[in-house]
Parts: C-alpha cells; sequence; structure tokens
C-alpha cells in the first residue's frame, strides 16, 4: 500500500505540517527533526502528491507544451532544452501533440487550461489559429510563449531563429559556389516556411534568378510523409527543369532531396547540391552528410522556458532572437555546369 503523508508524521513522530514543511521548504524546521522526517520519507518510500501540493500552494506547478508532431527531430531536441531549464525550478511538463492539425492544435490548449497548467508553450504556431484571432482571448487569462513564430500577437513572449538572415547566408552560400538555378522545397502552415520562401524571392530577384516554378510545397513539412514527399515531388520536377542546388525549409525535406537525387542516379554534390534547414541529428547520420542551418534547437527550448517562468512571475512579455549558423558537411560544392 502506498505511504501516505500521516504515515510519514507517525513514523517521525512529528505533525503532517511539520511534514509538509520539511517536503515543501517554505517553513523553517529543526535540523534534528528535518533529518528524521527525511529517514521516515526514505523508509517508507514516500512519494508527495503533486496535486495535493498544489491545491495547498494554490499554484501550480506543471507547464503545458504543444508540439505540431512527433516525426520531426527538431521538435525533440526543443523539448529537450524546455525540460532541462523547467527541472531547474521544479516545474513539470506536459506534452501535447497537435498532429500538424488547427483544431487539435486548439484542442491541446484547452486540455492544458483545463488541466490549470501555469503556463503554455507553443512550438511553431498553426497559422491558421493566428489567423482567425483563437489566441487573443487565451492571453488575457493564460501565460503563453511562442516558439518560431513570426505573426507578432499582444501579450505573448516569443523565442525565435532570425530564419530571414538564416536564409540568406543558405542562399549566399550556394551563389558563392556558383549556382544559379535553385530549387526551394516547404510546406504548409508554418510561419516558418513563410519566411523562408519570402526571404528566397527577395534574394533571387535582386540577383535576377528568380523563378516561380522552382518553389515547390511538399504538403506536410513535419510528418512521417515529409521524406518521401518530398523525394517524389522533386523527381517529378528535376525531370523538367535543370537545377544544380536545392534549399529546403528542414532537414526532413533535405533528406527527401537526397534521396531522390540517390533514385535518378545524381551524384552528390557534384550533380547537385542540397541544403537543409534545422542540424537535427539525422543531417549527420545520412550518407553523405548534410550541409545544413543550425537552428539551435536545445537553446531555442532552455529560452522559451525561461521567458515562461518569467511570464509567470512578472507578467512581463519578451522577444529573443538566435542566430543561425551555417553547418559545412558533403552535400554541398561547386556548380559544375
Amino acid at each position: 500500500m502506498k505511504a501516505t503523508i500521516i504515515d510519514v508524521a507517525a513514523k517521525a513522530s512529528v505533525s503532517v505540517a511539520t511534514v509538509s514543511r520539511v517536503v515543501n521548504g517554505n517553513y523553517p524546521v529543526k535540523e534534528e527533526t528535518r533529518q528524521r522526517v527525511m529517514r521516515a520519507i526514505e523508509e517508507l518510500r514516500y512519494v508527495p502528491n503533486i496535486q495535493a501540493r498544489e491545491l495547498n500552494m494554490q499554484k501550480s506547478t506543471t507547464i503545458g507544451v504543444v508540439v505540431p508532431s512527433l516525426y520531426n527531430m527538431f521538435f525533440a531536441e526543443v523539448i529537450n532544452g524546455i525540460e532541462d531549464y523547467l527541472s531547474r525550478d521544479s516545474y513539470s511538463l506536459l506534452l501535447s501533440c497537435a498532429k500538424n492539425n488547427p483544431k487539435q492544435e486548439a484542442k491541446c490548449i484547452n486540455d492544458f487550461i483545463s488541466r490549470n497548467v501555469s503556463g503554455i508553450i507553443v512550438i511553431s504556431p498553426n497559422t491558421e489559429n493566428i489567423e482567425t484571432n483563437f489566441y487573443e482571448q487565451l492571453v488575457q487569462h493564460q501565460s503563453i510563449v511562442f516558439i518560431n513564430s513570426y505573426a507578432k500577437l499582444p501579450n505573448i513572449s516569443y523565442v525565435s531563429n532570425d530564419e530571414d538572415m538564416g536564409s540568406r547566408i543558405a542562399l549566399q552560400y550556394l551563389l558563392d559556389y556558383g549556382h544559379k538555378k535553385i530549387l526551394f522545397l516547404r510546406g504548409i502552415n508554418s510561419d516558418s516556411y513563410q519566411i523562408k520562401e519570402d526571404t528566397y524571392i527577395e534574394v533571387m530577384k535582386k540577383k535576377g534568378l528568380y523563378n516561380p516554378a522552382y518553389i515547390v510545397n511538399v504538403g506536410e513539412g513535419n510528418g512521417t510523409e515529409t521524406v518521401d514527399n518530398s523525394m517524389y515531388k522533386l523527381m517529378d520536377m528535376m525531370l523538367n527543369l535543370d537545377a544544380t542546388a536545392i534549399f529546403t525549409c528542414n532537414d526532413l525535406m533535405a533528406v527527401g532531396a537526397v534521396n531522390a537525387c540517390k533514385k535518378m542516379g545524381l551524384q552528390i554534390p557534384r550533380d547537385m547540391s542540397i541544403i537543409g534547414y534545422d542540424n537535427i541529428s539525422l543531417s549527420h547520420f545520412i550518407e553523405p552528410k548534410l550541409t545544413t542551418m543550425d537552428q539551435n534547437m536545445f537553446a531555442l527550448g532552455t529560452n522559451a522556458a525561461e521567458l515562461l517562468i518569467e511570464k509567470i512571475q512578472t507578467g512581463k512579455n519578451k522577444k529573443v532572437v538566435l542566430d543561425n549558423i551555417l553547418i559545412e558537411r558533403d552535400t554541398t560544392g561547386p556548380c559544375l555546369r
């Protein structure tokens, strides 16, 4: 039978209130008494009831985190950063997956609110929910932080990468290698994809190299189907376009591009250069190893958690923007045609 706080109090010959003070650390207790209580806790293998503790303190120590998908390692590494920071402040994490669906994302948020979480972190919020003003009412009574959202709403804190600058770095890198015909791969329903496309169009127009036919939308960008969809879309397009390089919005799409080239008998990077975005673990496991832009995934998570705790404690909103770094590996090289 599970030990209760009453069992601990009886074994240590103290009051229930004294055990509570030792567990919560919110009132001073004599060292001798504290040691006696701790021995009783250890012997009985007592685990404090978090819900009871939160009711007593009238404060939740749980944070909700919403991810679009569980299939992109980008999100896993961001969550690792969130959890690392929250654990320092004795907060716990509840995770919910929106499955790349705006209605499911809204349900995740409402479920967290019904569970009385202290705050919510939304990774890559769905653009449809932002456009339909779903979040505008929520922020009046709920602390929220967005990761990688470029539609700025009042009363929300933000942490993001400078994906405009990161995209410029990636494109200039390919241009410096002599590539002029650069395919651009993106997905649907993400501010992150849109800002990269806007940058791509601007850069290529300034160079006099813009061709709308070189923009490829692969559909869902974070699902199990992303790699194969990217591969098949590119295989169809590359039969008619003489591109020499491919810039993708994330590493899953880039892996699809690598697979397309292999199936078509193209050598990387001799016949086709490919650059991804994120620097997930997969990018240095595949062969050839993927050149990509590092999105600071762990730092995105730790910064988001820090902003949320500050928002909960002070009500202040902040914005943090991180720089992206080019990671050169084996999928890019000089244009030879």
